[in-house]
């Protein structure tokens, strides 16, 4: 059986002084899971978009924070980017860092339940440089 769920969020990168949104989304993802009427399979999250990625991490408050600053330190905000010519929009870091974080993860899920570790969480990473509505598809399959 396939199931195709969606995730809603708004996201304000410029609220942080990194630039980057890091939104924990697993009980999304755990919810979408329990109530699909899919008891063991795969989650496949795929974010529709450009300047935005998902990973897992522990996500406590100092890890976070070392996650962020460490794109600015791999990935400046500050410097220049040839798609700053095409559209003006002064967010082409955004689409590097994006492309390197990627735009999908698979979490396998049995009993219900995602087979996460017990300090991993899913994380939504937003690296846009204005405020966002997004989207996050989840597909489900299994049985």
């Amino acid at each position: 059986m396939v199931v195709t769920k969606e995730i809603q969020l708004e996201t304000d990168p410029t609220k942080d002084t990194q630039g980057v949104c890091i939104i924990d989304i697993t009980s999304q993802v755990a919810k979408n899971v329990e109530e699909s009427g899919i008891n063991s399979g795969i989650a496949t999250l795929f974010v529709v978009g450009s300047t935005a990625g998902i990973t897992t991490i522990e996500y406590e408050p100092n890890l976070v924070s070392d996650f962020k600053n460490m794109w600015d330190r791999v990935i400046p905000q500050n410097i220049p980017y040839a798609h700053n010519k095409t559209w003006g929009d002064e967010n082409g870091h955004s689409h590097v860092r994006a492309s390197i974080l990627g735009a999908s993860l698979t979490i396998p899920f049995a009993n219900k339940r995602l087979t996460l570790g017990t300090w991993q969480q899913i994380v939504f990473v937003d690296f846009d440089n204005r405020p966002r509505s997004r989207k996050l598809t989840i597909q489900l399959l299994g049985e």
